[in-house]
């Protein structure tokens, strides 16, 4: 993107002269006004002014932009092109995201599956160098998006997730598993899932253990994210009479996501409300960080050219006028 600079900035505190140029000339033209004594001043108040009145002002007003170009000419403008070469040693990141029906419970606002979304988000904006991908998963599991540096592609099927679009249930190693698959061959120096739920695993062909077994052969580091309210919380309940909210108990399969983080090199974290959730995320980036080597580029162009025609057309137009068309008049 370009942008004007100066080389030589000190010269542009000779604009400050261009008011006092001004003030100078209004208070000379009202001391030289010609005056004559009549006695009586009837016969010219009907009298207009003339164009050629304002006209004998234009002169000076050429001569003085002349000037401002000059004092901007010395002042040497440049337009400055920048360039990033941008070398990383990326991290290639999964979300596994819990959308079964359980996700919808109230105990974050709105829910837990829009808060989740929301954080992750911001978490996806905050690392514009790294690759992600995104699989969700409740009874059975699917890549909704695959590893890629289009974070604004990650992000709008990100918000395009919604709770029964595959079948419910909780299949924790399903999940798990096709996030491994989907980082495995990665050539990245680092690789992670970031695995997000908030019941038991009760579906699925394979064991939460087994895919955590699969994950860490690769060398696949996973933290492990248990959402969810100490207690009870309001889950939603199809009645006859529609959705309802009903409190029920909460209940994360801790244990497991322990287990899964600490077999792989992660970290399990228990996030019981929106605030918490967000400090999850923030401890997840400060704990993933890439490796980032930024070479800045400048390129500059001299841009005094247009002025300097400017300010000559200016001044010779002045001279022409001068002691031609406004000889009479100055």
């Amino acid at each position: 993107m370009n942008r004007i600079t100066y080389a030589d900035p000190a010269w542009l505190w000779l604009l400050l002269l261009i008011p006092a140029i001004v003030a100078f000339y209004i208070i000379r033209q009202q001391k030289t006004t010609s005056s004559i004594r009549m006695p009586g001043l009837e016969p010219f108040k009907s009298a207009a002014t003339t164009f050629r009145h304002y006209l004998r002002h234009v002169l000076f007003g050429f001569r003085t932009l002349a000037i401002t170009l000059l004092i901007i000419i010395l002042a040497r403008p440049q337009a400055s092109d920048r360039f990033q070469d941008v070398s990383t040693e990326g991290i290639d990141i999964i979300l596994a995201l819990d959308i079964s029906g359980s996700m919808l419970a109230r105990d974050f606002k709105p829910d837990r599956l829009d808060a989740s979304k929301n954080v992750a988000t911001e978490f996806i904006s905050g690392r514009p160098y790294d690759r992600m991908g995104l699989v969700v998963f409740s009874g059975e599991s699917f890549t909704q998006c695959p590893i890629t540096t289009d974070h604004a592609v990650l992000i709008n099927l990100l918000r395009e997730v919604q709770s029964g679009m595959i079948e419910d249930g909780t299949a924790i190693g399903m999940g798990l598993a096709t996030a491994v698959n989907r980082i495995k061959d990665s050539q990245a120096k680092s690789k992670v899932i970031i695995l997000l739920t908030d019941g038991v695993n009760n579906r699925g062909e394979i064991a939460p253990e087994t895919a955590a077994g699969i994950a860490k052969t690769f060398g696949i580091r996973v933290y492990t994210i248990g959402v969810g309210t100490q207690g009870v919380a309001p889950y939603p309940v199809q009645t006859p009479f529609g959705i309802q909210y009903q409190d029920m108990p909460v209940e994360i399969d801790e244990a497991i996501l322990k287990e899964i983080a600490s077999e792989t090199g992660g970290k399990y974290f228990r996030a019981t409300d929106n605030n918490k959730l967000a400090q999850v995320y923030h401890e997840i980036d400060k704990l993933e960080k890439s490796k980032i080597d930024v070479n800045l580029f400048i390129r500059k162009q001299e841009k005094y050219f247009i002025p300097a025609i400017l300010a000559f057309c200016l001044l010779a137009l002045e001279i022409l006028l001068r002691n031609t068309f406004m000889k009479n008049l100055t």
